[in-house]
């Protein structure tokens, strides 16, 4: 089986991990809609190449407002590789603890919202420490994590918590331990990892489902769509008007910040 073939099935097993937990995408989905019909924003954070999740719900083609993606250029900067801004400070600092609460210290949270933390491994401070402290600002808190690579990992946590112990819903990328999965003759180490695959799938599966609630509930979404599908008019229409009510929601979490 050459490398491609491997890759190509072991993406369709992530393919059947995700379809598996359908109910609970819907779950998931049903939280979302929920806070973004009340007006308020579904918070996502991951660190490291985590952050990719975060950015593949908002903002990008098909895709619409209603997401706050948190961010943090110190953990996830990784083009330089090394020197200033390298990979070995943002694996550092992904582990420091207070930088969660650092960064939360930014927004007025409400119960209302709610948060999508990603973190393959669930095992770093920081992502965990995101979780922990939405949960007690009354935020619910989706974990999306490989539960294969997490579960016999130790975390950076001194009590030794995971991500998923400050979930109220968890989510399986279904990445295997390590996340690569080609293994290569002659090569000891496997290459080709799995969980944006996994993860990728998952967040577009929500995203559907919370379009589809939206939608039903008379509030359709405005997604950000290619000329080439509504028109250049329309494509442009719907770019200002969707970053227009982004703008107004994450005002709101500005506001009254230190009040």
């Amino acid at each position: 089986m050459t490398p491609t073939q491997q890759f190509l099935n072991k993406s369709r097993g992530l393919i059947d991990t995700v379809e598996a937990q359908q109910s609970t995408i819907e779950q998931v989905a049903d939280l979302f809609a929920q806070t973004i019909l009340a007006g308020r924003m579904v918070h996502l954070f991951g660190s490291g190449h985590s952050r990719m999740m975060a950015e593949e719900m908002w903002p990008r083609y098909g895709s619409f407002p209603g997401f706050n993606p948190i961010v943090e250029l110190s953990l996830s900067f990784h083009n330089l590789v090394v020197g200033a801004n390298g990979q070995r400070q943002a694996m550092f600092l992904e582990n420091v603890s207070g930088l969660a609460d650092r960064i939360l210290r930014n927004f007025d949270l409400s119960e209302q919202d709610s948060a999508l933390v990603i973190s393959s491994s669930g095992c770093n401070v920081v992502p965990i420490e995101m979780a922990e402290i939405f949960q007690q600002r009354g935020v619910k808190v989706v974990a999306l994590i490989s539960k294969l690579h997490s579960e016999p990992s130790t975390s950076k946590r001194a009590d030794g918590k995971k991500l998923q112990d400050f979930a109220d819903i968890v989510l399986d990328t279904g990445a295997p331990l390590g996340d690569a999965m080609v293994n290569i003759e002659g090569l000891d180490t496997p290459v080709a990892p799995g969980s944006t695959v996994g993860g990728c799938l998952i967040v577009n599966s929500i995203k559907a489902e919370v379009a589809q609630r939206l939608t039903a509930a008379g509030q359709p979404p405005k997604v950000l769509s290619a000329g080439a599908v509504v028109g250049a008019e329309r494509a442009v229409e719907l770019f200002e008007s969707a970053y227009d009510e982004h703008a107004h929601r994450i005002a709101r979490y500005y506001q009254n910040v230190g009040k």
